[in-house]
């Protein structure tokens, strides 16, 4: 499949391979401990488990997966709001169906919608905008979660219906930023990185100059990578290449999607709609200062949190998931006490197991447990085969 196939070719991935295995073995932090890169974005992480690339990279490089997952690093307290609005008379809350089973305290949207809440799965916010019209005696909230990748289109449907004069369709505004995160990360004390693969998605709209404070202030390269398995192991091999060089930059890998300067267009319409807050609650990260957005005074009509009420109140896990740990790279959720036995994709305890870019549904998914206790049972074997499909 053009555009495709070409970034799957095992040939190129070994040449690729080859070279990362040069690098490594010439930097000297590898012989003392793993090289310790980030990938921001979760679907990273299910690009590397899913094309078994952990596996093909010297046991010199570990990846640490990051909160770049907008449904992981949603507090428990918002959840128990959604579903306390989905419970309100003569009210349709729409969500995407990643969050449908991510836990509240209680119950989960899925399991409020069983109870008899109307809570419907959409694509889009222009679907929720669909239904607003099509109901017009009903209030119709769409749940608006994501990174800036989703940020443009919520924005742009309140847009719409401003010109269409809806009055009966709303946001519960989860939108939250990602810089502000990067940066809490890497003020962290108990976490060591060597460098970034910076989320491919969010750049396509914020483009790669706010990135440039990792490199010129936290002296960490940072390459902004693609999804597919050659994308990935090319920007490894850049971020290696700056390591061996003694640069710290921010480099484009993904240039056939990331424009440096993003989309102005779309940039202009969040900035129309959205303001920062002062602070955003995250799962496992604490309150981040103006890391998340809400809809502008201008726009109060069409935000969930000023027209209904809305409990907001804060509420810790469960003590037995340590999502917290893992979203911040403390641990692998194979160290998790409960991964794989009380936390499973049917029955989870924390986000991390939910989302479709969950960093726990990754391992478990693809079997990345297994993969790092055989690696570590036999440390002296030869590298894998690249075979990709």
């Amino acid at each position: 499949m053009k555009h495709v196939d070409e970034f799957r070719d095992p040939a190129k991935a070994k040449v690729l391979l080859g070279e990362i295995e040069r690098l490594v073995e010439g930097l000297e932090v590898c012989r003392k401990r793993p090289l310790q890169l980030m990938e921001v974005c979760g679907g990273h992480t299910h690009s590397i488990f899913r094309y078994g690339l952990e596996q093909l990279l010297p046991r010199a490089i570990e990846f640490v997966h990051g909160p770049g997952c907008p449904v992981c690093v949603l507090p428990m307290g918002r959840v128990d709001d959604c579903i306390a609005l989905a419970a309100r008379p003569n009210v349709i809350f729409t969500t995407f169906g990643d969050a449908m089973r991510v836990p509240g305290s209680k119950l989960s949207l899925l399991q409020a919608k069983a109870a008899g809440a109307d809570v419907r799965l959409v694509y889009s916010p222009l679907d929720a905008l669909a239904l607003a019209r099509a109901n017009p005696l009903r209030e119709v909230i769409f749940f608006a979660l994501g990174f800036e990748t989703t940020m443009p289109s919520t924005a742009l449907t309140v847009l719409q219906a401003e010109r269409e004069g809806l009055e009966n369709f709303a946001l519960f505004c989860n939108h939250i930023t990602i810089i502000p995160t990067v940066k809490a990360i890497l003020d962290s004390p108990d976490i060591t990185l060597d460098g970034f693969l910076g989320p491919g998605h969010v750049s396509m709209v914020i483009g790669t100059a706010p990135y440039e404070f990792i490199a010129r202030r936290y002296k960490k390269p940072l390459v902004v990578a693609g999804f597919e398995p050659l994308d990935i192991l090319q920007s490894v091999w850049m971020l290696l290449k700056q390591l061996d060089e003694g640069r710290c930059e921010v480099e484009n890998q993904y240039q056939r999607i990331v424009p440096d300067a993003g989309n102005q267009a779309a940039l202009a319409a969040v900035s129309r709609v959205f303001e920062l807050r002062e602070f955003f609650e995250w799962r496992g990260l604490g309150s981040i200062d103006h890391s998340g957005v809400r809809v502008r005074e201008r726009y109060a009509r069409f935000d969930a949190e000023r027209k209904f009420p809305v409990p907001n109140i804060r509420i810790a896990d469960p003590k037995a998931c340590q999502c917290g740990e893992v979203l911040k790279g403390a641990i692998k959720p194979w160290q998790c006490k409960v991964f794989g036995t009380a936390c499973t994709p049917e029955t989870p305890l924390g986000a991390l197991m939910v989302s479709s870019e969950g960093a726990c549904a990754a391992y478990f998914n693809y079997g990345g447990m297994k993969r790092r206790e055989a690696a570590a049972a036999a440390p002296t074997a030869e590298p894998a085969e690249a075979v990709l499909p």
